[in-house]
């Protein structure tokens, strides 16, 4: 039987969010904040329990009744498992609001993380039979309606109820935000490790909970570069990734919301504008500026949070029933990482439809395993910097030394260049040896030759003949940026970037090739006028 911690009543604002992450970090059960009288009666009921997850494991969880709610009430219901690394308390803020609105809200702790029982899966099949115990238990001990449940959350929160809206049919609506529905997509994006973004989950992993011996094993073959058991690992993730389910997800039908940032260097945008546009029902994708989660971090400390709103918004349509007018707006909504206000299209493919084809015309050869001063920043640091104080990572364009990067411009432009969606390079590679690594750059570039980062993406290569050319096809990172006139764009070209792991032999050499058959270009998506 659940058992819960003494109940709670709470307006929930930062001082007791602040509380509660604090006794949640030590291991304590909360205590309640001192609150008047007259407003702690008006709030909704916060309790903690230990809400049995599947194979016999406790999930620590917390659950928001609605204020005044009496025997034989039905509320809309709304599970939200956690981020990976987060406890049980991660949801809060927005776990009330949504409570003052009339839902009841189940928050978890994902297993293996902190308190909860098992291991950590990475949203495996453990992780997705947690789901729906958490559903049956809510059913049983809340005022739940069983006709009327949405899931959602943040990050490794929003995989998991993307995977789950697969797997449980009783899932109505689903909020993702940024998370993956392509996890090799994600991690392994151009066969290159991201190196950093695979250190850092595997380090707060560590840090946070138990890891399986499958995902001990699976992080050292995948940052130790073990080709042999490439496949084992894209097999891995397939099963963890929410296209996989992609006929099971829209054979269910749940009304799926999801959002993520330009920016995002652990779950890049492309992977989920592709399953966008497959997905067959009601569907929502939002795209904002930042890093990975930096876009709803301020609506989990109750501030006000336009990703926050829209998922509220979301919920009360497609789990109240609410004619709220979300399903009448244009259903790809974007801002740009300029600033200006959002815009609006029917569809992804409708993002950036008129393209800019910038030739790559002159023969470059570039040496290996040095860094030119070229990179995509610092996971989780730098694209924040750029949504915040609009700082994104920079290169000086004629201080790169072209010994070891291949520079490519544009004319400058008399008028503003709005680019939206991804950009795409085709080239023509040389490799000295027959496994290889390169990241291309785009960058806006001012008059003084300051050049501002617009996309990047590593590809990787094995198995090639050595002095035989090859084509090249690149998806650079789907973006929104606004190019000023007077500025030019720069393609750059190197072989080495902390954010991934790279595959140059010692002493190889690539040479970029534009032949006459073939012309090497970057075709560049911009906005319709």
């Amino acid at each position: 039987m659940a058992r819960p911690y003494p109940a709670l009543r709470t307006t929930a604002s930062l001082g007791t969010v602040a509380v509660l992450i604090a006794g949640a970090a030590l291991g304590a059960a909360p205590a309640a904040a001192a609150r008047p009288a007259a407003v702690a009666a008006a709030a909704p009921s916060l309790k903690f329990y230990d809400i049995p997850g599947s194979g016999g494991i406790t999930l620590k969880g917390n659950v928001f009744t609605p204020a005044g709610t009496e025997p034989g009430d039905r509320h809309p219901l709304i599970v939200l498992p956690t981020s990976w690394g987060l406890p049980q308390v991660e949801y809060l803020a927005q776990a009330q609001q949504l409570a003052d609105s009339g839902y009841v809200v189940v928050s978890y702790t994902s297993r293996g993380f902190w308190l909860s029982g098992g291991r950590i899966e990475v949203a495996g099949p453990p992780d997705l039979a947690d789901a729906s115990s958490v559903i049956d238990w809510a059913l049983a001990n809340t005022p739940s309606d069983p006709d009327r449940i949405g899931m959602g959350g943040v990050s490794y929160g929003a995989g998991i109820s993307l995977l789950a809206a697969g797997h449980d049919k009783r899932i109505k609506a689903v909020v993702a935000l940024s998370g993956w529905a392509d996890l090799i997509g994600s991690i392994y994006s151009g066969r290159t490790q991201h190196l950093q973004a695979a250190a850092l989950l595997g380090g707060l992993g560590l840090l946070t909970g138990r890891p399986s011996d499958e995902l001990n094993q699976t992080l050292t073959d995948f940052l130790g570069s073990d080709l042999a058991k490439e496949q084992d690992m894209i097999a891995w993730g397939k099963k963890r990734s929410p296209a996989t389910y992609l006929d099971e997800i829209n054979a269910n039908g749940a009304a799926i919301m999801m959002g993520n940032a330009w920016g995002d260097t652990i779950f890049p945008p492309n992977q989920y504008a592709s399953f966008y546009d497959k997905l067959s029902g009601p569907k929502r994708l939002e795209f904002r500026p930042g890093d990975h989660a930096t876009a709803e971090a301020t609506g989990l400390l109750g501030l006000p949070n336009d990703t926050w709103t829209d998922a509220h918004r979301w919920f009360d349509r497609y789990l109240k029933g609410e004619r709220n007018g979300i399903d009448q707006e244009l259903p790809v909504q974007l801002k740009s990482r300029n600033d200006g206000g959002y815009e609006g299209y029917p569809d992804w493919k409708s993002v950036g439809a008129a393209k800019e084809r910038i030739s790559l015309g002159s023969t470059q050869k570039i040496y290996a395993n040095a860094d030119s001063g070229a990179n995509g920043g610092i996971t989780m640091l730098s694209n924040a910097l750029d949504q915040f104080v609009k700082l994104p990572p920079l290169a000086s364009i004629p201080l790169l030394p072209r010994t070891f990067a291949g520079v490519w411009q544009s004319e400058k432009y008399a008028s503003e260049q709005h680019i939206r969606g991804t950009a795409r390079l085709h080239t023509t590679v040389t490799s000295t040896k027959e496994s290889g690594t390169f990241v291309a750059y785009l960058y806006d570039e001012g008059p003084l030759g300051l050049g501002k980062l617009v996309s990047n993406a590593p590809h990787t290569f094995h198995g090639q003949t050595p002095d035989r050319p090859f084509p090249v096809d690149l998806e650079l990172f789907s973006t929104a940026y606004d190019v000023p006139a007077g500025h030019r764009l720069t393609l750059a070209i190197d072989t080495v970037d902390p954010l991934y792991i790279e595959h140059n032999p010692a002493g190889s050499q690539l040479t970029f090739s534009s032949p006459q058959a073939d012309p090497s270009y970057v075709s560049v998506p911009l906005r319709e006028k």
